[in-house]
């Protein structure tokens, strides 16, 4: 079948360099284009498959000119290997009940968010994101998106996770946590759920966005078994070698 927007030419676009967020001393820029509505849950299907990554209404996947460290990340959810330290957090947070809402902003979510964002990433670029800058990041560009919330059981919101449903998995697009409940590990927590969610409705795969060989940010998502990472020649499994230098 061939999808609506393929006999259309998209317009891509190429950002100015700046820092490289994940390894000092680099540059990053970006191509990106724009969801339309009606054609984008196709089109962020499709262009997730090939190494980009949503952010709102934009498709965007690194282009820099002197590095290729960054490596879309996928987990085989049928191969996963489950570990004892991973049982353990799943069994710190068997008091949270998870509920599947459509990507709609409340004030709850934005309050956990910002407890979340002045404890971890105080200096980060979302740092002082006010209410009506978390509803467009939740609302807008949703392509077939819901906000997984968990709870406990006084019915507390302490976590939640906006994911993108696509033909074969799960893309996790921002989470966010309680932070006094951080010796849970829920940002791990999320992710093992999804694989648990993934394979509850059939899929195939969770995608991690990007895994970036030598960033201490980025090193957690190599503990993950099997992980697959995109080349241009397809997806692969991540080497040992590749997980011992990772961070």
């Amino acid at each position: 079948m061939t999808h609506p927007f393929a006999t259309k030419q998209l317009p891509f676009f190429l950002t100015a360099p700046s820092p490289c967020p994940y390894l000092p001393g680099r540059l990053e820029r970006k191509v990106f284009t724009k969801l339309e509505p009606g054609e984008g849950p196709q089109l962020n299907d499709a262009l997730t498959h090939a190494g980009f990554r949503r952010s709102q209404s934009i498709l965007y996947r690194p282009a820099c000119e002197q590095c290729a460290a960054c490596k879309s990340a996928r987990i085989p959810v049928e191969r996963f290997e489950w570990t004892r330290s991973m049982r353990r957090t799943l069994r710190r947070a068997n008091d949270l009940v998870r509920s599947v809402r459509p990507a709609e902003a409340t004030p709850e979510q934005y309050s956990l968010l910002s407890r979340y964002l002045d404890t971890r990433h105080a200096e980060g670029d979302m740092a002082g994101m006010d209410f009506f800058e978390f509803a467009g990041m939740i609302e807008d560009g949703a392509q077939r998106t819901d906000l997984v919330e968990y709870r406990d059981a006084d019915g507390a919101l302490v976590a939640a996770a906006l994911v993108d449903e696509l033909s074969d998995g799960y893309s996790l697009v921002y989470s966010f946590f309680e932070p006094e409940r951080e010796r849970d590990s829920l940002g791990s927590f999320i992710i093992l759920d999804h694989v648990l969610r993934a394979a509850e409705a059939g899929h195939a795969h969770v995608y991690l966005g990007y895994w970036v060989q030598g960033s201490p940010k980025m090193e957690y998502k190599a503990r993950y078994k099997p992980l697959e990472i995109l080349e241009p020649t397809g997806w692969r499994p991540l080497t040992a070698e590749e997980r011992e230098t990772s961070g």
